[in-house]
């Protein structure tokens, strides 16, 4: 992705140096099982704090400096594409902040950890991101490259962009309504419209400031496929219960992605279109 250099966004909220609280989790596993609990208000109180985040060596805090950079770019990015998306459509879009951390921090839908890996919480309109994420996305995963972190970031946005259509918050008044069967069909729903989103924003960004390299977009999909459930639960269990579905399978998340990207078209990226209280 061609970045450097470019204008990078005013919302971020670094809390890489204040240290902070680390919690007992799941690795990848706990993005899964617990980001839609936590990104609508769900019980945190799994969550035992154990110790202060280690410094970084140099090397390390350069590295990460360089992430830091390149997240901030990437939502300015995505502030550019959806403040033209909303004004097009006759509303107005209203930026969230990132928040840069080093193992744990307080968000306002409970604690912020590594193990839970990056969400959005709309309590306080912030994504949450410990950097170390996209390590384990290449070294655990295999999901490698620059654009495979953007689409992580995008997604986020994505979820910001359901918040400020009201669809986050017509999926929190299901909690509780339905089995929990039910309401696993629904967040998988949710979170492969943040991913159609994220290929939207891909889609503008490419147009209008000619953002992708070779191999980029195979990048995005390589990162899509590595966490699908499907596969993430056969690597952990060595079964999968499409039940247990929160966020797609592999090639769900794949398509959807690859959809926003190739229309561009948010009106295409409705995956609650059999229920007309989802609508768009």
């Amino acid at each position: 992705m061609l970045w450097k250099g470019r204008r990078g966004s005013g919302n971020i909220d670094d809390r890489r140096g204040l240290g902070g609280p680390i919690a007992i989790g799941g690795g990848i596993v706990g993005v899964i099982a617990l980001l839609i609990n936590f990104f609508l208000g769900g019980d945190t109180s799994q969550l035992q704090q154990l110790q202060q985040a280690e410094p970084l060596t140099e090397e390390e805090a350069r590295k990460e400096d360089e992430l830091a950079s390149f997240a901030s770019v990437v939502l300015a990015d995505n502030e550019d594409v959806w403040h033209k998306i909303f004004q097009e459509n006759g509303s107005t879009y209203q930026e969230p902040r990132l928040v840069l951390y080093r193992q744990g921090t307080q968000s306002g839908c409970g604690m912020a950890d590594k193990a839970v890996g990056p969400f959005y919480c709309p309590a306080d309109n912030m994504i949450y991101l410990d950097l170390s994420f996209f390590q384990e996305l290449q070294q655990r995963f295999g999901a490698s490259g620059d654009f495979a972190m953007a689409y992580v970031v995008s997604h986020e946005v994505g979820h910001h962009v359901q918040h400020l259509l009201g669809t986050t918050e017509k999926m929190a008044q299901l909690r509780g309504q339905v089995s929990q069967e039910e309401y696993n069909r629904y967040s998988v729903m949710l979170e492969l419209q943040a991913d159609f989103f994220a290929g939207v924003w891909a889609h503008h960004a490419q147009k209008s400031k000619q953002i992708l390299e070779e191999g980029d977009i195979e990048e995005a999909l390589n990162a899509a496929n590595a966490i699908g459930d499907d596969r993430l639960q056969m690597q952990s269990q060595g079964y999968v219960v499409p039940d247990g579905f929160t966020h797609g399978t592999s090639e769900q998340r794949m398509y959807w992605f690859r959809k926003g990207f190739e229309t561009g078209d948010v009106r295409q990226g409705n995956t609650f279109e059999e229920l007309s209280a989802f609508v768009m």
